[in-house]
């Protein structure tokens, strides 16, 4: 009777773990969200009906969340189609219609007329509905494992999403798997492909703060950027035409002036990229000692070379902002994910959970080993993993090789003797392909990097890992200390860098020159020793960790199935919904961080001229005479910049709204808190806080700072 009564609260402990409170955190469905769930939200003060917030047969919320780009999310704010979204989501589009003499990225834009808007190569994605096609998958899918899993799953979903979109109709559908495979869901999607730029504010006001305050509360940053969707006259997707008019939504959201207040009720919207929150203890060992260190030290490499050259011209800065501000964001995100793992021992608290799962999964047959066989899993992939973080982040972190690389299916169909048409397409490729690399290559850095990155491969990747004979007849050549005298070597004799010798080539593609290119045969010698030792062992261990997480899963929601419909799936770049509050912290002993920050803080952190903390003289002198207007806000009798709240989000919800329980847009979420980074494999109920820009500090300066008085009379504002 003990043994059993001990048995019952170690299940209890663990089933607490697994599944936590739906008030700390979860990433929902909007279309699935539970009664339990929505209650609580109507408790904490949602007003908005389940039909209000999503629905396939009537105009709802949803309808006015949009996938931005490739990798955002953005929101419609007015009827005729304006977007809101965050100035980094447009960093991309704003730098390529900037020039030095209309420098938009320094200097800010907005159109004072639809007849000034630019166009751009953006897309946008409404979700339409989502179809469950559990069945249908998991009946194709039968008893297979491994590879064969992994291969047929790719097989039956590509032809979903073949049978449910229609090119012809701008609908696209895309399959995604839940729950580590144990449930799948079709996303059906419409994609509006003329979008045009509105506005941004000068870069000094979109990124304040760079790289410093990066990831870290207080923040003072105004992280928004406008655009607009297009369409034909019948308010159907369209190319770019001069002719076509501004996109009338289904739903777009009003904007509250109200501000708010600590403990006011938080939505957010969004697309949020991806999640590993049911990893496993082994995942987070191999995270902490070997891929996310790796990681930030490449690309630590790679920041120091760019922003060498940045700093010298601003016309290399503008042509390697968007690169840098993408590889800066993410190396200090790894690194400040490894320490929160590390300080809170979420390795050991995983551990705990599953050696819990282990006495319950005891006399199961389908789960007894899981745990067994997946630690063998990594204890086979763990001596490769360095490698493959050294190819992808050092070696193609060179932006020369990684374009040298893209010419291997030339060399394959060269090799196979494909058709002169086939070899065609392919040259023509490349063709279009050199000129977008040319416009953004800054070969200095870029050199630097390649010489840094193949002697880091070679220092510290273990030596029967690397590629056959490379480093032998570098070393041989070169000397024990030629690694930039490697590198010039490469970028001068090169035929891409050379007009004449790639029109020669291009003019007739020979399989011996494009092997004898320094830069080809660079990318080729680590990419065929990848293909030859760490690929295929990648792919193995993938396919078999994707089986034991799988069934993991399956025997957590087996434990107890009341509870699991309370678990949310992890984050997969699907629409889902956050609910929390506006709420304060404290960090660590002593230190207390209030809800939001203000105009006396940007004055505070000003240096005039500096790379980071810089800002327009005019907004100064608007800040310093306290011209705030209609934004200002009552209580403190100032103008709110940031606020924070206990929102769950991740990448991808970068320019998500932040909405009240009346569905209006209270401000735009652009970033997370560094003390609890750990949130894509752990979530931190109490340390977690979503940074937001203030609606109100957008409309400022918009109004104030930009002029753009046209934009505020389109918007639907709440006061």
């Amino acid at each position: 009777m003990n043994r059993m009564k001990r048995s019952f609260l170690l299940l209890l402990v663990f089933v607490t773990a697994v599944f936590r409170s739906y008030a700390d955190e979860g990433m929902w469905l909007p279309q699935l969200l539970g009664q339990q769930v929505y209650k609580d939200m109507v408790q904490k003060g949602l007003k908005l009906s389940k039909e209000q917030l999503y629905s396939v047969n009537k105009n709802s919320l949803k309808d006015a969340i949009i996938i931005f780009g490739g990798g955002c999310t953005g929101e419609i704010v007015s009827p005729e189609g304006l977007i809101f979204t965050n100035h980094h989501c447009g960093y991309d589009a704003i730098a390529s219609a900037s020039t030095v003499d209309h420098n938009y990225l320094r200097d800010g834009f907005y159109a004072r007329n639809k007849g000034e808007e630019i166009k751009t190569g953006l897309s946008v994605q409404f979700l339409l509905r989502i179809e469950d096609v559990t069945k249908e998958v998991t009946a194709a899918l039968g008893s297979l494992s491994g590879k064969e899993r992994a291969d047929k799953q790719t097989e039956v979903l590509a032809a979903i999403n073949k049978r449910m979109s229609d090119a012809a109709a701008s609908i696209e559908t895309r399959v995604s798997p839940l729950f580590k495979g144990n449930q799948y869901l079709a996303f059906v999607y419409e994609r509006y492909n003329d979008i045009r730029l509105v506005g941004t504010p000068p870069e000094a006001v979109g990124k304040f703060g760079g790289d410093t305050d990066n990831w870290e509360w207080p923040r003072h940053t105004g992280d928004f950027s406008i655009f607009r969707v297009y369409a034909n006259r019948q308010n159907k997707p369209a190319a770019y035409d001069p002719s076509n008019v501004p996109l009338k939504p289904r739903w777009f959201l009003p904007i509250s002036l109200k501000g708010v207040k600590e403990g006011d009720f938080t939505m957010i919207w969004g697309y949020p990229g991806g999640t590993n929150r049911y990893e496993s203890s082994y995942g987070i060992k191999l995270a902490t000692d070997v891929n996310n260190p790796t990681l930030v030290t490449l690309r630590d490499m790679r920041l120091k070379y760019m922003f060498e050259q940045m700093r010298k011209d601003p016309a290399i800065k503008l042509k390697l902002a968007s690169s840098y501000a993408g590889i800066a964001n993410y190396w200090k995100f790894f690194d400040g994910e490894s320490k929160q793992l590390l300080k809170y021992d979420v390795y050991g608290q995983k551990k705990a959970a599953e050696d819990r799962f282990n006495v319950w999964a005891k006399g199961k047959p389908e789960f007894q080993n899981i745990f067994a066989d997946w630690a063998k899993a990594y204890d086979e992939w763990k001596p490769y993993a360095k490698a493959r973080v050294y190819l992808n982040e050092g070696i193609m972190g060179s932006p020369l090789i990684d374009f040298a690389a893209s010419l291997i299916p030339l060399r394959n169909a060269l090799v196979s003797g494909a058709s002169k048409e086939e070899v065609a397409k392919l040259v023509s490729g490349a063709v279009d392909a050199r000129a977008e690399f040319l416009k953004e290559e800054d070969k200095p850095s870029d050199q630097h990097i390649l010489a840094a990155a193949t002697r880091m491969f070679y220092e510290n990747v273990d030596k029967d890992q690397q590629p056959a004979d490379f480093y032998t007849r570098l070393l041989a050549v070169y000397g024990a200390n030629g690694w930039d005298k490697y590198a010039a070597d490469v970028f001068t004799r090169t035929f891409i860098f050379d007009d004449a010798k790639w029109a020669a080539f291009t003019a007739n593609p020979d399989l011996k020159a494009l092997d004898e290119d320094p830069a080809f045969a660079h990318a080729g010698a680590f990419i065929r020793n990848y293909q030859a030792g760490a690929g295929p062992k990648y792919q193995e261990f993938t396919a078999k960790n994707m089986d034991y997480g799988r069934l993991y899963l399956k025997g957590v929601m087996s434990m107890d199935p009341a509870k699991a419909k309370m678990m949310y799936p992890d984050a997969t770049f699907t629409m889902r919904v956050s609910y929390g509050q506006v709420k304060a912290y404290k960090p660590r002993d002593a230190v207390f961080y209030d809800y939001v920050t203000t105009s006396k803080g940007v004055l505070e952190k000003y240096k005039p001229g500096d790379y980071e903390y810089d800002l327009p003289a005019k907004q100064i002198g608007l800040l310093k005479n306290k011209d705030f207007g209609q934004y200002m806000d009552p209580v403190r009798k100032d103008l709110v910049i940031d606020f924070i709240s206990s929102n769950d989000i991740t990448g991808g919800n970068s320019g998500s709204p932040v909405i009240n329980g009346r569905g209006e847009l209270l401000g735009l979420a652009f970033d997370g808190n560094y003390e609890a980074l750990s949130h894509k494999l752990a979530f931190d109920k109490d340390l977690n806080r979503t940074i937001n820009v203030d609606i109100r500090y957008v409309l400022w300066c918009i109004d104030k700072l930009g002029g753009a008085t046209n934009i505020i009379n389109e918007l639907k504002l709440v006061r």
